[in-house]
C-alpha cells in the first residue's frame, strides 16, 4: 500500500497547554479518526494511527507552530487535511497548515520562546541575572542522570521589554539531538534569583533548523 507523508502544524494554547504528551498523542489519534481522513495505520495485531511529534512540547508551555507527522494512504489537497482535522480538534488545539515534510526531524537545532514574568524589581533582577558569569541549572540526562550545567553560553536573547512589574522575554535555546534545553531551565533559574517573581506563561513561537531556516 502506498503511503504519503503529511506534516501538520498546530497551535496548543490555553488549557490545552497542560495536556501531557501521551494524552496529546491519544487526542490527535481520536481527532484523526473522527475526521475520516485516509490515514495510515501501523500493521500487526493492534493497528494504530502512526503519529510522530518531532519536538514534543513541555507540559505547561503553549506552542504557536508545533509539528506533527503522519501518513495518508490517499492523496488529497493539503488544505483538506488541515481543514478536516481542525474541525474535530478540541478547545485549545488548532490546525494551522498541512504540507509534505521539507526537513527531516534531525535538522531541528533550536527553538524560540516568549516568556512573561512578573514581580517587583523586574529590570534589576534581569540585569543581574543576564550579567552573571554563569547560569548553573540542574538538568536531567538519560545517560548521566542529574547533572549541573552552565546554560548561559546557549542562551540567545532576542528581545526584552519591561512594563510595570512585568518582564517579557524573547529568546532562543538549543533543541537538537546533541543538546535540548527546556525553557523552564531558564525561567526557573531566573525565578530562583528573583525570589518573589512569577512566570505567567511561556510560549514556543518557532522551531528552527541547523541552517537557520524555519522547520517545515
Amino acid at each position: 500500500m502506498d503511503k504519503y507523508a503529511v506534516r501538520v502544524f498546530y497551535s496548543k494554547t490555553g488549557r490545552a497547554a497542560y495536556i501531557s504528551h501521551l494524552d496529546l498523542l491519544r487526542t490527535m489519534q481520536r481527532a484523526l479518526k473522527r475526521s475520516g481522513l485516509p490515514v495510515w495505520y501501523s500493521e500487526g495485531f493492534n493497528p494504530r494511527i502512526y503519529l510522530n511529534f518531532p519536538l514534543p512540547l513541555p507540559v505547561g508551555a503553549e506552542g504557536e507552530r508545533e509539528p506533527m507527522d503522519f501518513y495518508a494512504v490517499e492523496e488529497l489537497p493539503m488544505e483538506d487535511f488541515a481543514a478536516r482535522l481542525d474541525s474535530v480538534c478540541p478547545e485549545g488545539l488548532r490546525i494551522i497548515s498541512a504540507a509534505a515534510p521539507v526537513y527531516h526531524n534531525k535538522a531541528i537545532a533550536a527553538a524560540e520562546y516568549l516568556s512573561l514574568l512578573t514581580g517587583e524589581k523586574a529590570r534589576e533582577t534581569w540585569e543581574k541575572f543576564i550579567s552573571a558569569d554563569s547560569i548553573e541549572v540542574k538538568k536531567h540526562s538519560k545517560k548521566k542522570g542529574d547533572i549541573i550545567m552552565d546554560i548561559k553560553p546557549y542562551i540567545t536573547v532576542n528581545s526584552v521589554s519591561f512594563e510595570g512589574n512585568g518582564l517579557t522575554l524573547s529568546y532562543t535555546l538549543p533543541a537538537g539531538n546533541d543538546l535540548n534545553l527546556n525553557a523552564s531551565l531558564l525561567t526557573g533559574a531566573l525565578l530562583d534569583m528573583w525570589g518573589e517573581g512569577k512566570c505567567v506563561c511561556t510560549k514556543r513561537t518557532n522551531i528552527l533548523c541547523e541552517n537557520g531556516a524555519q522547520f517545515a
